[in-house]
């Protein structure tokens, strides 16, 4: 398909997201013309799903190549261990130099080696599932992709997976086409393990999404935003006056609210099941899993505020029962060319649960409606004064979860990016992602993605 077609089609469909009703006869041909996932167990775009369930159910481990993709001469498979340094370090640089940025170039993730550590060591990793691809002659890493096992439900059933996340390659190799043999290779590798479903994120559109979520923004350094170029003065408005909007308060309000001990993990494991039961795609957690998660590691080593990662937070009561928590993880960004400023504190909302409508028997009735929205409000608020703390400079969440009954009360402004899930072998009816038809945030329905990727 001729280039400029296909990002003219992209630009289409991430308006539209996914909407087929919106293309031409021959928009919708150029939209079938993905060689390589025409090829895979996935959702096509115009395909109508009357059952949920996995897409291929037949092969067994056996079935599965033993020898890895064959690669181009130059280059060779390596499997990379994260608990070597230099390796970590090849990972680091790769990914910080190559990774995600913005169209206009002015910003990076600027990925730590303790972010790679939590993202990538959690309880059942394996290191065969972190696959890079090296230069033969030199070593070079010049590019990665990684797994981590999660357990997956899907509308209440069960679906072990994996998570695929930190897919990179080098910048002056891209027209190599790697990209199709990481996935491949990665795929073996995992169904090697005898599992066969997967669960990823992308900005663009791909075949085929079973939800969509929207990027909102909740200023905290407005300033330092604007001297950036993360964020203009709008029309009609001056600088003092964006700062002012912005401003928060010095202290928090909820009453109770203190860090997470290895000591809640109980009760906040049994809130947590609770809350999450009520979205269609959700991720499980056992105990291990859930310390690793939320407190960064197993629990009984003091992290360091600057080494932190996760940031998680629980709300106590007289009767020393948790009705509430609530988690942010920091991701910052690279400031490229700025002769003032270096980076940019990122934080993002992750996990979050609250009894506050619990005790209802419709979480969509105007009684619980209203007991979640004002806890969540005043939680929330909460976060980034947290998050201001930690010297994070901007604060994003989805619209996934119940994040729809705040993001507007609190100052969330809807960002131009748009969030992808899609499911690895396993088709899926559609799931609400908290946006209405013009990608507006959908306060009455809200989402129903309960899981969090990072």
């Amino acid at each position: 398909m001729d280039q400029k077609k296909l990002e003219d089609l992209l630009k289409l469909l991430q308006v539209n997201q996914g909407d087929l009703s919106k293309l031409t006869e021959q928009q919708r041909k150029d939209m079938k013309d993905y060689k390589f996932w025409k090829t895979q167990p996935v959702q096509k775009f115009d395909e109508a799903i009357d059952q949920e369930g996995p897409i291929d159910a037949t092969k067994t481990p056996a079935d599965v190549r033993d020898e890895p993709y064959p690669m181009l001469a130059e280059f060779e498979w390596s499997t990379v261990d994260i608990n070597d340094a230099q390796q970590m370090e090849d990972v680091f640089i790769l990914l910080n130099e190559n990774y995600v940025e913005d169209k206009d170039a002015s910003f990076r993730f600027n990925y730590t080696k303790e972010f790679f550590h939590w993202a990538l060591k959690p309880p059942g990793w394996r290191e065969e599932w972190n696959v890079g691809v090296r230069v033969k002659s030199t070593g070079k890493l010049i590019a990665f992709i990684s797994a981590i096992p999660i357990n997956l439900a899907v509308r209440g059933k069960d679906v072990p997976s994996v998570e695929i996340n930190f897919l990179c390659v080098h910048k002056q190799l891209r027209s190599k086409r790697m990209t199709p043999v990481l996935i491949k290779e990665i795929t073996r590798r995992v169904n090697k393990q005898n599992i066969w479903q997967a669960l990823y994120t992308a900005g663009v559109v791909l075949p085929s999404p079973v939800t969509t979520c929207r990027y909102a923004h909740r200023p905290i350094n407005w300033n330092k935003l604007q001297e950036v170029g993360f964020t203009d003065v709008p029309a009609g408005k001056t600088a003092a006056e964006m700062v002012a909007l912005y401003t928060l308060p010095k202290d928090t309000k909820t009453k109770g609210l203190r860090p997470m001990e290895l000591k809640d993990i109980g009760q906040m494991m049994t809130l947590f099941e609770k809350y999450e039961s009520r979205f269609e795609l959700v991720q499980a957690f056992n105990e291990s899993e859930f310390t690793h998660w939320f407190l960064g590691g197993n629990g009984k080593e003091e992290i360091p505020d600057d080494k932190k990662v996760i940031f998680t937070y629980v709300v106590e009561n007289e009767e020393g029962k948790i009705t509430d928590f609530f988690s942010f993880y920091s991701l910052p960004f690279t400031v490229l060319e700025h002769d003032v400023h270096s980076e940019l504190g990122i934080g993002y909302l992750f996990y979050y649960a609250s009894d506050a409508d619990l005790k209802f028997s419709d979480r969509f009735s105007e009684d619980a409606t209203k007991a979640l929205k004002t806890r969540l409000n005043s939680l929330i608020s909460d976060a980034t004064i947290l998050a201001k703390r930690a010297k994070m400079d901007v604060f994003n969440a989805l619209t996934s979860q119940d994040n729809t009954l705040f993001l507007d009360d609190l100052k969330f402004g809807p960002g131009d990016g748009f969030l992808n899930f899609y499911l690895f072998n396993y088709k899926a009816f559609p799931i609400g992602g908290g946006l209405k038809d013009d990608k507006s945030y959908d306060i009455e329905k809200r989402s129903n993605v309960g899981v969090v990727m990072l």
